[in-house]
């Protein structure tokens, strides 16, 4: 299930560990999702629960996107707490002092993955984070600049698992939403 919480602190993470505590939105989105990937693909499960869109710039977290972009109300503790509006293409961490205790929503894997993220793509630039999702993730099929929906299954499957295997774990992410949004409405 989509956690506001978890993905501010997932994108302040990137931001705290770059210079300035800012980076293109774009690197951050393509960053943000290498990581949920990762995380699928060592665990079974994305960090920040967000369905997946193709869009013509690569792969994209959607409910994330909306947050970027200004089109999703942030709740309190929220997007709008962590980060920035964005402003010339880029997000800025509105407050530059953290600790690993003000990232709670992350657990230490979450962490781990971030940092193995942050390590691979650091030094590249907003277009050739772009590109390595373009040519290295073929999950995501050019929409022609329009949008759709890239299923887990789709994912788990360029991962390199069997046509079976990523039913089975698509399949598990769903009930896991499905159980968490029973309890979400207790």
């Amino acid at each position: 299930m989509f956690s506001e919480h978890k993905v501010s602190q997932m994108a302040g993470y990137f931001l705290s560990l770059c210079e300035g505590n800012s980076m293109p939105h774009l690197k951050l989105m393509k960053l943000l999702y290498l990581a949920d990937r990762k995380s699928l693909d060592e665990y079974g499960f994305p960090i920040s629960g967000d369905s997946v869109v193709a869009m013509p710039h690569g792969p994209v977290l959607s409910m994330t996107l909306d947050f970027i972009n200004g089109a999703a109300k942030s709740s309190s503790g929220g997007w709008e707490s962590w980060i920035s509006d964005r402003s010339n293409h880029r997000v800025s961490l509105r407050s530059s002092s953290h600790t690993r205790g003000d990232f709670d929503e992350l657990s230490d894997i979450d962490i781990d993955i971030l940092d193995e993220i942050w390590i691979q793509f650091k030094d590249m630039g907003r277009w050739d984070i772009r590109d390595y999702t373009h040519d290295n993730c073929p999950e995501w099929e050019d929409p022609k600049g329009s949008s759709m929906p890239i299923p887990f299954r789709k994912i788990f499957e360029a991962l390199g698992k069997s046509r079976q295997e990523a039913v089975a774990l698509e399949a598990r992410i769903e009930d896991e939403v499905a159980i968490e949004g029973v309890f979400a409405r207790l």
